[in-house]
């Protein structure tokens, strides 16, 4: 499949979830299929703004942030669902654990999209075959619509994504820029709001291709160095690269699998269990990480899904370690049921520099000395039934979760 890339670019997917909370929604509750559904806030404290809707929802001209009155007026037989973002960060948390199979090349740009380079995965197939798999894996396992957008560049492959939706693949070359980009208007550019649109109209630039044919130095005296930005990518030219440095609160590793047929033998599920934690293990020492929390995924027959996680109070990275978290919470929380999906996961991910201490003579007696203390912690918080004690250590890594908090600050 070599000769279905390029000698010298790359290939860039941008992946789209499509309605992505009201999907979830779905997913979780199938009887919502088909339902004009929305995803709003609470009405009550003035935060009843529609934040996603359906398809079906759509059809009645409901949009995102328009507020909840106007869309039952539109639509008085909408189902309206609070927030769930424990669900979504789920869902999300599970959709980027499918597209690291294909490449660990993944830059999430929010909790339901990102960016994948394949440019050298040309072993799985052609650019358009890993697309439909990828795909057809997150419509199968998750239940979850997405489209793909296919180019040589980020900006391009995140505009052929927004071309056809839902469950759309769309390739862009730059030789279809002329046709396919140019006509349309700035504001439907990625990256150019209704301000921007309006600084590049009082220069007479309506268009994508007069962005692109523009005079630089009148449209970098006019925006700024944004301008020029913007100009070199309405021609096609993006060189941003893939940061897989940027994966924030996505940063794990993970595999999982779906049998053929249920399954309800504890023995060949904890076979399972010790197969994937051997892969994570691998995954992690090849990349020189350490895991501070270690998650399993249950699926049953009936779509019932079950994620729980364990807290580490020191890193791990070994198949024996990460196999006796994931067994312990196996057992704690299967409840006997036959299973058809099975995973493993670390996260809080650090590298294994950062976070590995010598255990030599003086580290082992500071840590002989802080047991009692993580002791007396795991009493109280097992007592009161939540962490009312946290190490500091804890805490800084929780302050990675501050995007997901300030979306339900925002919307709840």
């Amino acid at each position: 499949m070599r000769e279905m890339y390029p000698k010298n670019g790359r290939v860039i997917l941008h992946v789209d979830m499509n309605c992505f909370f009201a999907s979830v929604e779905i997913a979780h509750d199938p009887s919502l299929q088909g339902k004009p559904l929305a995803v709003a806030g609470n009405e009550k404290e003035r935060k009843g703004i529609i934040i996603t809707c359906s398809y079906e929802a759509r059809d009645y001209g409901i949009r995102t942030t328009m507020p909840l009155w106007e869309a039952k007026r539109l639509c008085p037989q909408l189902v309206v669902m609070r927030p769930n973002f424990t669900l979504y960060r789920e869902a999300s948390f599970q959709m980027f654990q499918i597209l690291s199979r294909f490449t660990e090349k993944i830059q999430p740009v929010s909790i339901d999209e990102g960016y994948l380079d394949i440019t050298d995965c040309y072993a799985l197939g052609s650019p358009l075959e890993i697309a439909k798999m990828i795909q057809q894996a997150l419509l199968t396992e998750l239940q979850l619509p997405c489209s793909i957008g296919i180019a040589p560049n980020l900006f391009l492959a995140k505009t052929a994504s927004d071309m056809k939706k839902p469950l759309g693949i769309t390739v862009l070359r730059k030789r279809d820029i002329p046709e396919m980009i140019w006509p349309l208007p700035v504001e439907a550019m990625h990256g150019i709001g209704e301000k921007t649109a309006e600084k590049l109209n009082d220069i007479h630039i309506q268009t994508i291709e007069q962005l692109a044919k523009g005079n630089e130095h009148t449209i970098r005296a006019k925006i700024g160095k944004h301008g020029v930005d913007l100009q070199r990518r309405a021609k096609g030219m993006d060189d941003r690269e893939v940061d897989p440095s940027q994966m924030g609160q996505h940063k794990s590793v993970g595999n999982s699998m779906t049998f053929s047929k249920d399954m309800d033998e504890e023995k060949e599920l904890l076979d399972m269990l010790e197969r994937l934690s051997k892969s994570v293990s691998k995954r992690l020492q090849k990349r020189t990480l350490v895991s501070y929390n270690i998650q399993i995924m249950i699926k049953y027959h009936d779509r019932r899904t079950v994620t729980r996680s364990k807290q580490l109070k020191n890193a791990i990275w070994e198949e024996r370690d990460i196999f006796q978290a994931a067994s312990r919470l196996w057992k704690q929380h299967w409840d006997g049921d036959s299973v058809r999906l099975l995973g493993v996961t670390a996260t809080e991910i650090e590298w294994k520099t950062e976070s590995v201490k010598q255990l030599d003579l003086f580290s082992f007696e500071e840590d002989a000395k802080e047991e009692p203390l993580l002791a007396v912690i795991d009493q109280i918080n097992d007592k009161y039934g939540m962490p009312i004690l946290q190490r500091g250590s804890q805490l800084l890594r929780k302050q990675e979760k501050s995007f997901q908090q300030k979306l339900e600050n925002k919307f709840m």
